[in-house]
């Protein structure tokens, strides 16, 4: 039941949301990138399923559906805060759902935060950031929650083209040294 909650809270509800709020104008198109989206977070969840036992815990593979979800949805609710008209942004909002929708299937890897101990000793430097987000989430809750989606779906583009550059590098070295 967990993945069919999963499948409808971050699946199908985002989708559905964007669509009846701006994607419904563009026809086809709109059905379209709703479509995408639906089933990149289907594909997506049954492959973190099959993979359950065998991924790397600090890695998803994929930006992970609640993610993907708080991206679009991220996206209304700023639009709605800053009481923008939404018809104007319709591209947009079409370009950001069908995003999440193949991020969501992509082999980029995303950090998981899994890895993350509050148990330890936790730096003085995490906490005063973690502060100063908490103040900026009580100012402006809508387009700092937006900003960190939207970084965090860029950051699997950023480190899976570290890994690669890395992995590259190490390969240079092996082919040097031989």
């Amino acid at each position: 039941y967990d993945s069919l909650a999963d499948m409808v809270s971050f699946g199908a509800a985002p989708a559905l949301v964007m669509y009846e709020w701006v994607l419904r104008d563009m026809g086809k198109l709109g059905w379209i990138a709703a479509f995408v989206y639906v089933a990149g977070a289907a594909l997506r969840l049954a492959r973190f399923n099959t993979l359950l036992e065998v991924a790397d815990k600090r890695w998803f593979m994929g930006l992970p559906s609640p993610s993907a979800a708080a991206l679009v949805a991220g996206f209304v609710f700023i639009i709605d805060d800053y009481m923008v008209d939404p018809s104007g942004l319709r591209w947009l909002a079409w370009g950001i759902t069908v995003f999440a929708g193949l991020a969501m299937v992509s082999n980029l890897k995303y950090y998981s935060f899994k890895a993350i101990n509050l148990r330890r000793s936790v730096p003085f430097l995490a906490i005063f950031a973690f502060v100063i987000v908490i103040a900026a989430l009580a100012y402006q809750p809508a387009t700092v929650l937006f900003a960190g989606f939207v970084a965090y779906a860029i950051s699997g583009f950023a480190v899976s083209a570290w890994m690669v550059r890395k992995r590259r590098a190490r390969r240079a070295l092996r082919a040097g040294g031989s």
